[in-house]
């Protein structure tokens, strides 16, 4: 019986010395929605209370209750830290006051509204900034915001509401999160909490009924919202397994394979097909024998329109060079670096005696690569 092999990488310094910084550090977990009046700070007050009735050392160093009686219901009985008073511009503010937190230096600390941007006179402009600091000294933050904040999807957001939201959050400290919850609400829902008044004042209601909450739009932002989710998830997953083989995500990749025969814009469009059922991505690979130069008037031509079908479908289309590689070698690789989860072949043209003689690209395939569906799409029209 073969013996399993075992093998580990060697750590750098630079690694080693990341290691020992993140055990000190504090964890962030961050709720998330698409829309303000989800829940976000509901959920985690009463994650708050769980976690006290548990014996963890939890404190409110801000909480933005916008007035909704059910949130200022769940603050009590809470250790909340007393805003820190800073005037500007004849008016006082009140502001997240993390230099007691700093003192008081709880387990967790909650800081609501991550995209705030601070008054003048704080010592951070930003106040996820705060948080930062909080997490630096050790202390885990329990942080909310809306999906409209995040730097990378504000075109998007603009395009789905007219709206362009200035207080926003790198995505790279969003992907700091140690943990994300989204709390979900259907657009359904939200447009009845804001009409009975437990979102808005009242002489904001209509205003927001008839822009920012219409269904269209809240609608599209719970959309984005759970892509953007699943999105992190997904990378999460591939960080964390980075040395396994295979795909590990949670989104579907399908990958087609096309040669010169008659059908190839056949396999593509089946692929589209079963993309769009799944909601996947949609990769269209192909193994050139020669380098493009001498490609033949008629490929050429084959290519182009390939390529065009690739930006109807919205797919990534590859072009492999073959050189000494077996065609299966290469599938194999292409698929691992795109983390592919399904593979479409056209039936092999060889014969019988050909796949005794060179081996089955299928079998090939199957034999290196982990957790990778394969299909075989008949030759026949």
């Amino acid at each position: 019986m073969a013996a399993d092999h075992y093998y580990s990488r060697r750590k750098t310094p630079e690694q080693i010395l990341d290691e020992l910084h993140n055990e000190h550090r504090g964890k962030m977990k961050l709720y998330i929605g698409a829309a303000p009046g989800v829940g976000k700070t509901y959920k985690m007050l009463l994650d708050a209370h769980d976690a006290r009735k548990e014996g963890k050392d939890i404190v409110i160093g801000l909480v933005e209750t916008h007035g909704r009686h059910e949130t200022v219901e769940q603050l009590k009985d809470l250790e909340c830290i007393p805003l820190k008073q800073i005037t500007y511009k004849s008016r006082t503010f009140g502001e997240c006051n993390i230099e007691e937190i700093l003192k008081r230096q709880p387990g967790i600390a909650i800081v609501d509204e991550l995209a705030h941007s601070n008054i003048k006179g704080s010592k951070n402009r930003k106040r996820y900034q705060d948080v930062e600091d909080l997490l630096e000294s050790g202390i885990d933050v329990w942080c909310a915001v809306n999906i409209q904040h995040i730097e990378s999807v504000n075109d998007i957001v603009k395009q789905i509401t007219g709206i362009s939201i200035r207080e926003r959050v790198p995505d790279y400290f969003i992907q700091k999160a140690d943990e994300i919850q989204l709390i979900d609400a259907s657009p359904e829902t939200l447009r009845k909490r804001l009409a009975e008044g437990k979102i808005y004042k009242p002489d904001k209601i209509e205003q927001a009924l008839q822009h920012f909450f219409k269904q269209s739009n809240l609608s599209a932002l719970r959309e984005l919202v759970l892509r953007e989710v699943a999105n992190d998830m997904d990378e999460k997953i591939h960080s964390d397994f980075e040395k396994e083989e295979g795909p590990l995500g949670v989104y579907d990749r399908i990958m087609v394979c096309v040669h010169y025969g008659p059908t190839a814009e056949k396999l593509i469009r089946r692929g589209y097909r079963m993309a769009h059922r799944m909601k996947a991505e949609l990769y269209i690979l192909h193994i050139a024998s020669e380098k493009e130069p001498f490609y033949s008037a008629e490929k050429q031509q084959k290519i182009k329109r390939w390529k065009a079908l690739a930006d109807e479908f919205n797919a990534h289309f590859i072009i492999e060079e073959r050189g000494k590689s077996k065609p299966a070698d290469i599938i194999v690789s292409i698929a691992k670096k795109y983390r592919i989860t399904q593979i479409i072949l056209g039936q092999s043209a060889r014969t019988r005696w050909d796949e005794v003689r060179k081996g089955s690209i299928v079998n090939s395939i199957m034999r290196n690569a982990r957790n990778i569906d394969i299909t075989i799409v008949s030759d026949g029209r």
